[in-house]
């Protein structure tokens, strides 16, 4: 069985009518927990294949410690080790760091694909800080996977009040990447307590 591919700063390989989902962050450093949200993604909702989108720096993080992009496409490559999974940092020919153009950017390219955008409850809660947030709702659908300790109150965040009347039943989430949007679901399950903050080094004095 192959294992995840790093496909660098390229897209990854497709094909007309694959379902794909769209999962990005800094992955500093990849983890279990990015693993959870991954893996979950792929079979609840069904699809075909995974990116992880690792971006060149989050513009809502401190980027001054952050590792080169190259070490960590590598490691999320490593951590990730699922043959349906792609690693790639195409951010950085897409010429930005903001999720909503790197969308327009990608379905430009592979118009006849169907995606999904996929993230942790954990950044449904400030979602509504995100560049163009209502855009990226408005134009995939988007999985939130459950995280520890953010079950309820990203439920209550503004980006989940705004977009209430459009949420789809968990028992759905399998045609998920078939709905028009606004189109979103929050998948409950086993959750990973893993998180990058916790795992990070503490920047030298």
């Amino acid at each position: 069985m192959s294992k995840s591919k790093n496909h660098g700063i390229k897209l990854p390989p497709h094909e007309a009518g694959m379902t794909i989902g769209l999962y990005g962050g800094s992955f500093n450093p990849p983890h279990e927990g990015h693993r959870h949200v991954a893996t979950t993604a792929l079979k609840k909702l069904g699809l075909d294949r995974l990116w992880c989108l690792v971006t060149p720096g989050n513009p809502l993080k401190d980027n001054q410690h952050l590792p080169s992009l190259d070490a960590r496409l590598a490691a999320t490559t490593k951590e990730m080790d699922h043959p349906a999974i792609d690693v790639t940092g195409l951010e950085a020919i897409a010429g930005s760091n903001f999720t909503a153009q790197t969308i327009d950017w990608i379905q430009l390219r592979a118009p006849k694909i169907r995606f999904v955008w996929v993230m942790g409850a954990d950044n449904l809660a400030s979602f509504h800080k995100w560049q163009r947030w209502e855009d990226i709702f408005a134009t995939l659908p988007v999985a939130i996977i459950d995280r520890p300790g953010y079950s309820l109150s990203p439920l209550s965040s503004l980006a989940a009040q705004h977009f209430a009347p459009w949420r789809q039943k968990e028992n759905e989430a399998g045609n998920l990447a078939f709905k028009q949007s606004p189109a979103w679901v929050f998948l409950y399950g086993p959750r990973s307590t893993l998180s990058s903050t916790s795992l990070r080094p503490a920047p030298k004095q």
